[in-house]
């Protein structure tokens, strides 16, 4: 390990142990690159794709830290303590928790299943109250939660977004009770919204990125790296007087 690949506990994060869900591709493994950089060590989740997940954790690894990869369906109750679970088995400590993992089902209101209703809410809702509430028993004073919502919790700038806009908006109200409730054992819960953000699931090339960019005030896609810029922040020293906020890396989209 040298200080040209790692930024040597930049972010404050030297010793602190992260859970990053949905760790293994776009938004989730630039987070948990990011805090690997700035010296954690890094459990991430997945659902599907084991090898891609297992090749996040080796880059982590390469970065002189320790990266893990532990499959949990987020839609799963018992999945997700037991990935808090194995977290502080493992390392010993918690620190640092994000709530990337997400699905997002799109289309007209009527078109719509009851079960996709109940799979969004169960990833989107559920799932970072349920880590939330398993990680709040291990994170000690200086402790972070960071959830991952969207800029259509802000700003719904076209139809067919009505329940994954409403998933979305439900996590600013988790974000603003968890500060108040953690706030006096000295952890933060913050709210990152991202914009249009170039990955696999939504690429800067794709069919509808020109009316997307066109609707920031930047006029392009932001990239994961951006977003995970944020998040180190909010987790890292500079955060330390930040809670209970929502902080918008979506190039204008909400102005």
């Amino acid at each position: 390990m040298n200080g040209s690949t790692v930024r040597d506990g930049l972010g404050g994060l030297d010793g602190k142990v992260a859970l990053v869900t949905g760790g293994s591709r776009g938004i989730g493994e630039a987070v948990a690159l990011r805090l690997a950089e700035d010296g954690a060590d890094v459990v991430l989740t997945y659902q599907g794709g084991a090898q891609r997940a297992e090749a996040v954790a080796a880059k982590i690894t390469s970065l002189g830290r320790t990266g893990w990869a532990v499959r949990a369906d987020s839609a799963d109750p018992q999945a997700v303590q037991d990935a808090v679970t194995a977290a502080v088995e493992r390392f010993g400590r918690l620190d640092v928790l994000v709530n990337n993992a997400g699905v997002g089902v799109l289309g007209p209101i009527g078109d719509l299943t009851l079960e996709d209703v109940d799979r969004v809410l169960e990833v989107n809702v559920r799932a970072p109250f349920l880590y939330a509430r398993a990680a709040s028993a291990h994170l000690a004073e200086g402790g972070r939660i960071v959830t991952i919502g969207s800029c259509v919790a802000q700003r719904v700038a076209f139809p067919g977004t009505t329940l994954y806009a409403a998933s979305k908006a439900a996590l600013i109200g988790l974000n603003k009770a968890l500060a108040r409730e953690l706030g006096p054992r000295g952890i933060t819960a913050n709210l990152v919204h991202p914009g249009p953000i170039d990955t696999d699931m939504n690429p800067a090339g794709g069919p509808s990125a020109e009316i997307q960019s066109e609707l920031t005030a930047l006029g392009r896609f932001g990239t994961a790296a951006e977003v995970a810029a944020a998040v180190s922040y909010l987790v890292g020293e500079g955060g330390r007087y930040v809670s209970g906020a929502e902080l918008a890396v979506d190039g204008g989209f909400a102005a």
